[in-house]
């Protein structure tokens, strides 16, 4: 890495897979206006078979997927018991297999996890990270690159089996149409060259994750600590469920959505750190010397400039002026108005549903 990669946010958090492909904010561009695919092949792949397969997953996991339709994607989250975040996975349902990938290193752990509550459930689940990997396909031109390519195109969160082993999956992140490509990982190189024949730009992951941050989309154990709940970071609907109960950690989940809120929010920070050093993922946010949040993904957006993803205390003011960083890395920080949603002063369902005993009574 030569000394103005290591300037770059984000250059060296993925070592696994290529950072860029000589421009990356060129392969943003191209993300954001035609396609470009995106090696992420560092990811854990769990399979899933056996004939109790979703039935099975739905009392592990929050999202709703007793029922899940064959052909169909989704996201999901595993909890502690106090409904703290341990695991985030993509979902594709496919034939008679349901694909679990997620983050770098998180397999062993999750799947000892699920191993150990199969009991007497007809399923079978098995580290497929050997056998599998993940390509991106990001931009607006994604189902054009993947119908040149001879890839049949799913609907919107559809998922469907390649036919030479593997599975296409339609995603609407980092931006509004993505797919990610769970292909033969001796056969990396072929779908690679096919893919860019097909009209994808080459890029690296510096680009994804510019406009995963753009999108206010959360990568766990970067945007999250060991604190962190789901209503925080957005995953609420996406990866949760909350009509459906039996999965651990399901109390507080329902707790918070009925009779309060989190205490902490998912922000997008601007950040003026000129020709120093960003900040980094874990370093602290401050506002008036004391600690509000801590920083989760910075990028060089390719529009926006130097921005990151950060979890702040819900207490903290939109236009409060913050710092960002530690030593020689801080940065002044501004909250992005728009990544901060409106809230009335309507209580939640729970709460609500107090107030209106306490008037009875």
């Amino acid at each position: 890495m030569n000394a103005q990669e290591e300037t770059l946010p984000g250059a060296d958090s993925d070592p696994q897979v290529p950072a860029h492909r000589g421009d990356p904010l060129a392969e943003q561009r191209a993300m954001a206006r035609t396609a470009a695919v995106v090696d992420r092949g560092h990811r854990g792949v769990i399979a899933v078979t056996g004939e109790d397969r979703l039935s099975w997953l739905h009392l592990l996991l929050t999202q709703h997927v007793s029922e899940l339709p064959a052909d169909t994607g989704t996201e999901a989250l595993v909890l502690d018991i106090n409904g703290r975040v341990l695991h985030h996975m993509v979902v594709a349902h496919t034939r008679d297999t349901v694909y679990l990938d997620t983050e770098p290193g998180d397999v062993p752990e999750l799947l000892a996890y699920l191993q150990k509550m199969v009991f007497w459930s007809k399923v079978e689940p098995r580290d497929a990270t050997d056998e599998l990997a993940v390509l991106s396909v990001v931009g607006p031109a994604t189902a054009d690159v993947l119908a040149a390519a001879g890839i049949e195109v799913p609907e919107s969160h559809g998922a469907l089996a390649l036919p030479d082993g593997g599975v296409v999956r339609r995603m609407p992140w980092p931006g509004p149409d993505a797919a990610d490509l769970l292909i033969p990982r001796d056969a990396l190189s072929a779908w690679w060259e096919r893919l860019v024949a097909a009209g994808a730009r080459p890029a690296g992951v510096m680009a994804f994750e510019a406009l995963r941050v753009e999108a206010l989309r959360p990568r766990l154990h970067v945007d999250t600590d060991d604190r962190t709940i789901p209503h925080e970071v957005g995953w609420i609907g996406s990866a949760v469920h909350l009509t459906k109960g039996c999965y651990r950690g399901q109390e507080t989940v329902a707790r918070v959505a009925n009779l309060g809120r989190p205490p902490r929010r998912l922000v997008l920070l601007h950040l003026d750190g000129g020709d120093e050093r960003l900040p980094v993922p874990g370093d602290p946010v401050v506002r008036d010397g004391r600690p509000v949040g801590r920083v989760g993904t910075v990028a060089l957006h390719h529009e926006l400039g130097p921005v990151a993803l950060a979890l702040v205390k819900r207490s903290v003011p939109v236009d409060a002026e913050l710092l960002a960083g530690v030593d020689d890395r801080i940065a002044p920080a501004a909250i992005d108005p728009s990544s901060v949603p409106s809230e009335d002063d309507t209580p939640p369902p729970g709460r609500a549903a107090q107030i209106r005993s306490g008037l009875r009574g």
